[in-house]
């Protein structure tokens, strides 16, 4: 047995057998049906049989279906950065987090598209309770990680991440995605937890963090969607934080937020991926000596690339203009642009509840204000 099997993604000669177990659920005949309305049910599933490996499944069943939810829920994907990238080289992508599993499957749409080591990618354990979810997230190479844990099993549970990262990247090649916090970003605002940094080098063993962090070739990922399709249901807990209460999610609801983020409508979606952090980590090696001063400085740099090259839409200036109650980016934005995002906000809130009104418009325009905060720090 594994140290790894409590957390790890399903192994090549396990996909078949796992696939002809979940091909017979509802929901994944529904999704096959959505992404192959060619076929019969008979066709995909002779098609299914044949596959023997997670890349099999992923080039030949999964990114269709993320086109297909392109095609039906979104104006297109744009990228830019990844010529950067080398082919054939694991990186470990630290992103900014807006949808449970848009993000990174979008990624590793690019990813193929580019000829580039596919992601595995880290997902919370509360998102897979249902075990046909568990062992579709395990065949598309997810990763758990543990919620809900004693500060004991925390340390437990980060070592074990920690050597797993460390595992897919430096002995498998293979490229990891991990968000730069726990859970989606809910307010816009994209900020990295140094605890994150503080898991991820808990495996560097003897030699400097700092020199681990570099072999680890981090790529930091900017993520934007015009339209958030999950952005009225995140209201009730920035509500909850802003009265200071204690949020108790409803038992459905990360499934429901699963789902509204895969058929909701994005419109425009951009994903950008920054140089890897070779300059930013060999600076912080040289003027920081405190560990904790060096994952503070790489949360930093980290910020600042996730910032600095996530892409403002319309939607974002527009909500910044109606929480300033100003023109200042009149110019980013047409007259129906603007009316399209006030028919949303009536739509998805009460427009009587100032509080609710005040957070979905910070949501979209917190973006912009963190990107000029930056330039007025440069």
């Amino acid at each position: 047995m594994s140290k790894f099997d409590s957390i790890r993604h399903y192994d090549d000669q396990e996909v078949n057998e796992v696939l002809q177990q979940i091909s017979k659920h509802p929901m994944v005949k529904t999704l096959m049906a959505f992404t192959f309305p060619d076929k019969t049910e008979e066709q995909w599933m002779a098609e299914l049989s044949k596959v023997k490996s997670i890349q099999q499944f992923q080039e030949d069943f999964v990114y269709y279906s993320i086109l297909r939810i392109l095609e039906k829920s979104s104006n297109g994907l744009t990228t830019s950065g990844f010529e950067h990238l080398k082919k054939d080289t694991a990186y470990l992508y630290i992103s900014n987090h807006r949808d449970i599993l848009m993000d990174t499957s979008l990624l590793n749409v690019v990813l193929k598209d580019n000829g580039l080591v596919m992601t595995a990618s880290a997902i919370g354990d509360n998102l897979v309770q249902k075990s046909f979810l568990l062992a579709l997230a395990k065949v598309n190479r997810n990763f758990l990680v543990r919620r809900g844990l004693t500060p004991r099993e925390l340390l437990e549970s980060s070592k074990l991440m920690s050597e797993y990262i460390n595992h897919l990247l430096l002995e498998e090649n293979r490229s990891v995605w991990i968000a730069q916090r726990e859970g989606r970003t809910k307010d816009g605002n994209d900020a990295t937890h140094q605890g994150v940094l503080k898991m991820i080098g808990m495996a560097h063993e003897e030699e400097d963090i700092m020199d681990y962090f570099k072999k680890m070739k981090i790529a930091p990922v900017s993520i934007s969607y015009e339209y958030d399709p999950t952005d009225a249901l995140k209201m009730p807990q920035l509500i909850a934080r802003a009265k200071d209460e204690v949020y108790i999610k409803e038992r459905n609801e990360d499934f429901v937020n699963l789902y509204s983020g895969i058929v909701g409508q994005k419109r425009g979606i951009h994903i950008h991926v920054g140089k890897v952090l070779d300059e930013e980590i060999d600076e912080i090696k040289r003027t920081e000596s405190k560990p904790n001063k060096q994952l503070q400085a790489l949360a930093n740099a980290i910020d600042k690339s996730i910032i600095s090259n996530y892409y403002l839409w319309p939607t974002n200036y527009i909500a910044y203009d109606m929480m300033t109650n100003t023109n200042t980016f009149v110019d980013k934005y047409t007259e129906k642009e603007k009316q399209l995002f006030e028919r949303r906000l009536e739509l998805r809130v009460n427009k009587d509840e100032k509080m609710v009104v005040s957070n979905f418009l910070a949501m979209y325009a917190n973006p912009v204000i963190n990107k000029m905060k930056l330039q007025d720090e440069q």
